[in-house]
């Protein structure tokens, strides 16, 4: 696993042992910030979210894009593990925050609001629902983009106040683009 575009371009990035932990494939990935940056709001230049982290890849690719502050949230301790040892590899950037919280039971935020929110939670949990509704309670701008990556074949109809944008499939995972409503 590599950082694939910006300033860390190249970068290795440390992947799990084991199963539990799924990190978004470098070519999903790559296909993710290409819509990311064409699209608004604009990457470089956002407040990132990447929530259920996992290894941090995708944060860390959006601040190496350019995004100006990025915030990486998981409750497992392995992955923010993972996730802080990954952040050393690209030399711990101020910009990057690592929170350890449950992104499916967000409370009201405390910081300010996020451009765009990227949910990465484990493939048929169900938590994609609860934390599209926790980011209701002051996470997201207006006009905030939030990518939801799932199973394939998994279902996610957009909770109320969410307006669905596209979908795309990379082999065993489907994105699924959405915007405030």
């Amino acid at each position: 696993m590599r950082v694939i575009a910006g300033r860390f371009r190249g970068r290795a990035l440390l992947s799990p042992k084991g199963v539990r932990i799924r990190p978004t494939s470098d070519r999903a990935r790559e296909a993710l910030f290409d819509l990311l940056e064409h699209g608004e709001p604009p990457l470089r230049g956002a407040r990132f979210a990447d929530l259920f982290c996992g290894t941090g890849a995708v944060g860390i690719e959006a601040c190496s894009r350019g995004a100006v502050e990025v915030v990486l949230m998981d409750n497992d301790p392995e992955a923010l593990r993972l996730a802080e040892a990954n952040l050393g590899r690209i030399g711990a950037p101020a910009s990057v925050h690592l929170l350890a919280g449950d992104a499916a039971r967000l409370g009201p935020a405390r910081q300010l609001p996020f451009d765009l929110a990227f949910l990465d939670p484990p493939y048929r949990s169900g938590l994609a629902p609860a934390a599209l509704a926790g980011l209701r309670q002051g996470w997201l701008a207006p006009g905030a983009r939030i990518m939801v990556e799932l199973g394939a074949k998994e279902p996610l109809e957009p909770p109320d106040g969410y307006v669905l944008e596209q979908e795309r499939r990379y082999g065993a995972a489907r994105f699924v683009l959405l915007r405030i409503g």
